[in-house]
């Protein structure tokens, strides 16, 4: 009987022991050395102590949008016209080294990096206390195919990079696909992404007067945020924190 059975395909076969060995390459692979992206000091983390400190110190930010602020304190903008949610924190700004990593992590298929940009998010000031407060993190969505043709969020590898115990997939979902934000003047971001966002009905009764903090890699002029938190306030969310890797000056 022995004799009687088929082997494996070849290419099934490579299958079957790719399968077997792949969690056990990808442990030793994250343990092998590498060149820090920035100054190319090997071997390295991801981004390396030395830049780490060159680049990422902390910088005073308004605690409304993120943007800036030397002086401390609510900028004049968010004076005048406040965003929709309660706080806005952010790790950098957006410009190098990091828009060049974060569009390698979006862009270049290269999805590890969202250990190493959440643990930076995690060492910016007042991060950890909003995470811990939070009843939950969401991830601000994609569309379906912005999701194809990319393979996957970058929000939601690191809202589960964040807060493993907390992260929910699917409770903020995007109703259309929109163009891309880049490039579009403010006004026209705005209307872009209105009404993209609902929360799923049957989650709704699980945010009701709950903490939630909404994660994106980078806010510009805030215009996919706000529209992702007016849903959220809809469903009656008692406090909104969004939180992103990279903030751009520019924004507003």
């Amino acid at each position: 009987m022995a004799r009687e059975q088929k082997s494996l395909e070849p290419n099934a076969a490579g299958k079957y022991i790719g399968s077997m060995f792949a969690p056990l390459l990808r442990a030793l692979v994250q343990r092998l050395p590498s060149q820090c992206a920035v100054c190319h000091a090997w071997p390295s983390a991801p981004v390396c102590e030395a830049c780490v400190a060159l680049f990422a110190q902390p910088l005073p930010r308004c605690p409304r949008c993120a943007l800036s602020a030397p002086g401390g304190g609510v900028c004049h903008a968010c004076r005048q016209s406040p965003g929709p949610w309660d706080a806005a924190l952010a790790a950098v700004s957006y410009g190098y080294p990091w828009a060049n990593v974060v569009k390698d992590f979006k862009f270049h298929k290269n999805p590890a990096w969202a250990r190493s940009l959440a643990l930076l998010m995690r060492s910016a000031p007042w991060v950890e206390p909003a995470i811990d407060a939070a009843d939950c993190v969401l991830p601000m969505p994609l569309s379906r195919e912005r999701m194809q043709g990319r393979g996957y969020n970058q929000a939601w590898l690191l809202a589960k990079a964040l807060a493993p115990h907390k992260a929910q997939a699917h409770w903020l979902l995007r109703l259309r696909d929109t163009p891309a934000q880049s490039g579009l003047p403010r006004r026209e971001r705005l209307s872009n992404v209105a009404q993209a966002f609902a929360i799923d009905p049957l989650c709704q009764p699980q945010l009701q007067d709950k903490n939630v903090v909404l994660v994106d890699d980078v806010m510009t002029s805030g215009a996919s945020l706000r529209a992702a938190a007016a849903p959220l306030r809809q469903a009656g969310v008692r406090h909104i924190t969004a939180l992103v890797f990279a903030r751009a000056e520019e924004g507003g």
